[in-house]
């Protein structure tokens, strides 16, 4: 299991930079806490063990 934070404020820097938006304070900070649940969430699914012979799910193309 990855026990690293994500860096949530150089992310959204980032992510305002690149689409171009502007965030208040408040914004950004409910952002930060937001992406810091959702990412807590998502551990124990992201750390489920799958085994090596299962099939991947189809990607679609355009």
């Amino acid at each position: 299991m990855n026990n690293t934070q994500p860096d949530w404020a150089a992310y959204l820097t980032q992510m305002t930079q690149i689409l171009n938006l502007e965030l208040d304070d408040a914004r950004r900070a409910e952002l930060e806490i937001q992406f810091s649940r959702i990412a807590a969430m998502a551990e124990p699914l992201m750390a489920f063990p799958l085994d090596d012979r299962l099939e991947i799910a189809g990607v679609y193309k355009a």
